[in-house]
């Protein structure tokens, strides 16, 4: 149940910063191993902050697609957001808020990526159906395209001097755009993976615009039809994907030394998706599309390769 963020701190005594940092961890490696797996390559002072990070944003999205979301109202996420504005004055309102508070103290952020997070949240609430690939975008930038934003903050921009005389009151470049888009492939990512788990939640989030270019009909998706045409518009789909990580890969060398590998693993992981994807023959209503550990630790060495040349 929800507190809002100015109820009596005697009704309730939080962890410390190290248990509720541990919380945070055990709650990222049970969702998201495969992001966890990511995490443990980076240094221990950031990869906490990026655990409570995960953790809020898991709790979040865990309002309307989370075992309570039924109970889950536009009034919930307001109440949710108030406690969001607490968290950004320092005052913690559960457990897993301290962690937040601390790494938000440690690198302070702006709000407005947590509040558009809450917006992709309420789209949630009142929307199962999307027409253009620009309502996706939106949708997908507020529930991920955030997630990168925040991320970045924690690891950093590369600042290493440079000695030219035209360069030395150049401003570091913060890859922004790039952290959106690897935020946005990730989410389109698990848009493709799980087009049938969320069709029997009544959801479709592939445009409909899509649907109507490939002659694939809503009933045809419902019913988990894989034929020339499902697999065309899944074509489709990847390839756009695919851009988004192309994209993305273009800011890794403008972070901290210590962030490429991390993110050039996570990024490598989670497109691997895709190619699982077309090797099952792009029936993702019948086999879910995972990528075993071994080949996970399998693509680190060539992540290490790229995130030291490229």
């Amino acid at each position: 149940m929800l507190q809002l963020p100015d109820s009596p701190p005697c009704m309730k005594t939080l962890v410390s910063v190290d248990e509720s940092y541990q919380l945070c961890r055990h709650l990222t490696a049970k969702y998201a191993k495969t992001f966890y797996l990511a995490t443990l390559l980076m240094s221990k002072a950031k990869r906490q902050h990026i655990w409570a990070i995960y953790a809020w944003c898991r709790r979040t999205d865990e309002l309307v697609d989370g075992p309570v979301a039924s109970m889950t109202t536009p009034e919930t996420l307001d109440i949710w957001e108030l406690q969001l504005e607490s968290i950004f004055a320092g005052r913690p309102v559960d457990s897993f808020d301290v962690a937040l508070v601390d790494t938000l103290h440690q690198y302070p952020m702006d709000i407005q990526p947590f509040r558009d997070m809450i917006d992709g949240q309420r789209m949630d609430l009142y929307r199962s159906r999307y027409q253009t690939f620009d309502e996706l975008y939106l949708y997908c930038y507020r529930v991920a395209g955030t997630v990168g934003l925040m991320s970045t903050a924690i690891m950093g921009v590369e600042t290493s001097p440079d000695s030219s005389p035209w360069n030395q009151n150049k401003q570091p470049y913060i890859p922004t755009e790039e952290a959106i888009a690897l935020g946005i492939a990730s989410q389109f990512t698990n848009i493709l993976r799980d087009v049938g788990e969320d069709a029997r939640r009544g959801r479709i989030y592939i445009p409909q615009e899509d649907l109507a270019r490939f002659n694939y009909t809503e009933q045809d998706l419902l019913k988990g039809v894989v034929d020339e045409r499902w697999r065309a518009l899944m074509r489709f789909q990847i390839a756009r994907t695919r851009q988004f990580y192309a994209k993305a890969e273009k800011g890794i060398s403008h972070l901290s030394a210590d962030a490429r590998l991390p993110v050039w693993a996570a990024l490598m992981h989670y497109s691997r998706i895709l190619k699982v994807i077309e090797r099952n023959n792009y029936d993702v209503f019948n086999q879910r599309a995972y990528v075993p550990r071994l080949q996970k630790l399998g693509t680190l060495p060539v992540a290490w390769l790229r995130a030291q040349v490229l």
